[in-house]
């Protein structure tokens, strides 16, 4: 994983996987627009004070945020939520790892079988088919149980519905 922090050559930021900027190191004015330039390329993680309005740099394409006076492990925790694709971290602190959600205990029926089928090594067309629904149906069930799961990846997915199975 390569990550970057706010620097004044923009071109290594391209290159990384994640971007930590500190809000108040950002210059007054362009703050925002530097965000929106970064979101199309990488995942950018705001370190911000506490008490602060996080709406606009969420907004503006930042993918999470972390109080400055959060744990190491808290702030590690964030910063691979960010590079492995997680979208939904919240605005304050990211939960650790050993805190996740237990895999399959929200899932809905059908949910459950879509992540049978991808534990199976099946794409999301061979899904739909033996489903019987759409690709896009398939493709909105996994962002579900991503979300749910609070995994990134297809390998992720696979380790949770065999963590499922075996509990």
């Amino acid at each position: 994983m390569t990550l970057a922090f706010r620097i004044a050559d923009d071109q290594l930021a391209w290159t990384a996987d994640v971007v930590l900027i500190d809000i108040n190191a950002l210059p007054p004015g362009s703050d925002l627009s530097y965000i929106r330039k970064l979101s199309g390329r990488t995942g950018i993680l705001m370190l911000h004070d506490d008490h602060m309005d996080l709406d606009p740099y969420m907004c503006a394409g930042a993918c999470g945020a972390i109080s400055k006076r959060e744990s190491t492990e808290n702030t590690i925790s964030a910063v691979w939520a960010v590079a492995t694709g997680n979208r939904e971290l919240s605005k304050g602190r990211p939960s650790p790892p050993e805190q996740s959600k237990t895999p399959g205990a929200s899932l809905s029926g059908r949910e459950e079988q879509v992540l049978h089928q991808i534990s199976h090594g099946l794409t999301h067309g061979q899904i739909a088919t033996r489903l019987g629904i759409s690709p896009h149906t398939v493709d909105t069930y996994v962002k579900r149980i991503r979300t749910k799961l609070g995994v990134g990846n297809k390998a992720e997915l696979t380790r949770a519905a065999l963590l499922t199975r075996a509990s």
